[in-house]
């Protein structure tokens, strides 16, 4: 039996092969129907490693340690069935095996080497890129599939989303030409390719392209229905187009509508409903009640580092709520995380994590100086942290309005004479960048 890409899969149900190759084009695709045809794969073949693993790899993604006991009891069924897989699979287990360790660089560089034997494991690369883009390795998520293209021709299946994960490793990098170029050339192919159209969205928002976002992104509600939480991802780079045309009542529209519709408390969604209403408080616009459940759930997750980028979400909704003792409860268990665990992201927590959940705290708190020297020496730092530069964006916002606040207006000009000259077509930060002139300007003649 083979793969979809014509790999070797130790099954001898043909059911089970067939199944493996929908699971796995339900997979880059972010289908609702993902993990129940994970399971139909098993069902067909109890015996099949790899529908174990891939188990195990689905839970991981879920991107929180409430699930981690699922994904370690697929791995041990995985690792009792593997010795009789192929050489390729095997090195599937032992990825999932250090990933749900906590060791991320090791699963990459396991990847890695599969992928070296075998450049059109098409799962292998997606998760890959995945890790990659929650370590912040922006080269990694270009150079992966760059090193592999060549080894795909057009009429394989999957090679749509090779077009679409390099697409975006472009765009991480600034090279938008060639990431707008490949992002459209997959979504022409594959238009349920959901990364690819991600990609392209990301290219318009650095280069504020705002209306041609609305445009590239404005489907119908349904459109995207049978899709997993990656989708509400889609519709808060709407939101956030539609934020800079100041179109705040829009945007609040379409957060009550599908960014945080069902009070998911999926981590993309945690992480979309609370850095979209950060930007708007950010400029002044009151979002009602729309924090209250944001803070409730942040309470109760308290502990789950499974990523640390969404920690920083927790503590935005917590000091936004002026929940300082919750607040303060989530700093001393990242602490805790970063003195004693063993994984890789203990040292993102104790280096990045922590002081970027200390500079928002402080913000909240009125203590924009401290907010200042909590934030400041992470500009331009922060990548291993995780997410895109437009997810990370919310942490200059941050420090812009505390420099401001603050009246540390020489520091003031220079982070929005950067933001103008990198984003010449934002209009909110060319405003801004006026005003704080006009400013020191004025205090000079004084």
């Amino acid at each position: 039996m083979q793969d979809p890409q014509g790999y070797a899969l130790t099954t001898a149900s043909a059911a089970a092969a067939g199944l493996y190759g929908q699971a796995q084009r339900a997979l880059l695709e972010y289908r609702l129907s993902t993990m129940a045809t994970i399971k139909e794969t098993i069902a067909a073949d109890p015996g099949f490693a790899l529908a174990h693993c891939l188990r195990g790899y689905q839970f991981m993604m879920y991107g929180s340690f409430a699930v981690l006991p699922q994904a370690r009891a697929a791995l041990a069924t995985a690792e009792a069935l593997a010795a009789q897989a192929t050489r390729r699979e095997q090195q599937h287990v032992a990825a999932l095996r250090h990933w749900s360790d906590g060791r991320i660089g090791a699963a990459v560089s396991t990847w890695e080497a599969l992928l070296a034997e075998h450049p059109r494991d098409i799962v292998a690369l997606r998760l890959h890129h995945f890790n990659c883009f929650w370590s912040g390795r922006a080269h990694s998520l270009r150079g992966g599939p760059a090193a592999l293209l060549e080894a795909w021709s057009e009429d394989l299946p999957g090679y749509g989303n090779v077009l679409g994960m390099l697409a975006f490793g472009y765009e991480e990098c600034g090279q938008y030409r060639e990431a707008e170029r490949f992002g459209r050339m997959a979504v022409e192919r594959n238009p349920d390719d959901l990364w690819a159209i991600h990609a392209v969205a990301h290219v318009l928002e650095m280069e504020d392209r705002q209306q041609e976002g609305i445009a590239w992104l404005s489907r119908p509600v349904e459109a995207w229905s049978d899709r997993n939480p990656f989708k509400g991802h889609l519709w808060w780079h709407l939101a956030l187009f539609q934020l800079e045309e100041g179109r705040y009542d829009e945007v609040l529209a379409l957060y009550d509508r599908s960014v945080q519709n069902d009070g998911s408390t999926f981590y993309l969604d945690i992480q979309n409903a609370a850095s979209l209403l950060a930007r708007l408080a950010l400029r002044g616009v009151d979002v009602g009640a729309r924090w209250d459940s944001l803070a409730d759930f942040a309470e109760k997750s308290i502990g789950d580092h499974a990523l640390i980028f969404t920690d920083l979400h927790y503590m935005m909704a917590l000091a936004r709520k002026q929940r300082f003792g919750a607040a303060e409860r989530l700093l001393r268990s990242m602490e805790e995380y970063a003195e004693g665990g063993a994984a890789d992201a203990a040292s993102v927590v104790r280096q990045l994590g922590l002081p970027l959940c200390r500079g928002i705290l402080a913000y909240e708190q009125g203590d924009y100086p401290g907010a200042i020297g909590h934030l400041a020496p992470l500009h331009n730092n922060d990548a291993p942290i995780g997410a895109s530069h437009a997810q990370r964006d919310i942490l200059d916002q941050y420090l812009i309005e505390a420099t401001i606040r603050a009246r540390r207006l020489g520091q003031a000009r220079m982070l929005l004479a950067e933001r103008v000259r990198l984003r010449p077509g934002n209009r909110d930060a060319a405003a801004r960048h006026r005003a704080v002139v006009a400013q020191l300007a004025q205090e000079a003649r004084a």
